[in-house]
């Protein structure tokens, strides 16, 4: 397991790698923000540990960026703080944890394996043969969608979109995650292919029924959900 430590205290750093590396972790060091985004850039990390208070950027700024760009990556993260103010914005960032300096080690050890069996029980469910939401039915193992009992025939990107959006229902999607896991790395985000595909499916899931599940968000991106 991969963790990456974003902190610009070398003695709490090195308090931290040392502790994780005696329980089998295989430990990064970041100083600042800037680093941190260029070593995800090139290492898949299992978690992410960051400081609010950091030089440049700030950790709050930080989880932004990173849930955009590696939504699937747990962050916890750590102040001297704790306020409920400072709590929320950590959370509304994206923190999967937060934890108040000073704190036990061991403490974290038992946040961080808690975290990572959440984190595993949601890929186990992403690799599930069947989705189903609302009154929505997608069986990935044949490639056929059945809504209200009523089969409806996708093509293969229309298919592999849907179950994109459906295993994150109830997520805003951007369409640079859209263009990342439906189209792959490469794919030219100035086009409005994507906008295109959402239209496809639109009118296949959704125009001969009432309860809507596709929607845009202004400026945000998409949703899969029946709760608009």
């Amino acid at each position: 397991m991969k963790v990456l430590i974003i902190e610009d205290n070398v003695r709490v750093s090195g308090l931290l790698k040392r502790g994780l590396e005696s329980q089998e972790y295989q430990v990064y060091i970041s100083e600042d923000a800037e680093d941190a985004l260029v070593l995800l850039n090139k290492i898949t990390f299992d978690l992410a540990i960051t400081d609010i208070m950091l030089p440049g950027m700030n950790g709050i700024e930080l989880s932004r960026i990173i849930k955009q760009r590696h939504p699937d990556l747990p962050i916890i993260m750590l102040t001297a703080l704790g306020t409920i103010d400072e709590k929320i914005e950590g959370f509304d960032a994206g923190a999967d944890d937060y934890m108040v300096k000073p704190f036990e080690i061991r403490e974290l050890y038992v946040r961080i394996k808690a975290i990572l069996l959440r984190k595993s029980s949601k890929s186990k469910e992403a690799y599930s043969t069947h989705l189903e939401y609302h009154d929505l039915k997608v069986d990935k193992n044949i490639n056929r969608v059945f809504r209200n009992d009523k089969e409806i025939i996708l093509t293969p990107k229309e298919f592999k979109l849907l179950v994109f959006l459906m295993s994150n229902a109830e997520r805003i999607l951007t369409r640079e995650e859209i263009a990342e896991n439906v189209w792959g790395n490469h794919f030219d985000t100035g086009t409005n292919y994507i906008d295109v595909y959402i239209a496809y499916l639109r009118k296949k899931i959704d125009k001969d029924f009432d309860q809507k599940l596709i929607h845009t968000k202004p400026g945000l991106g998409f949703i899969f959900t029946s709760q608009l």
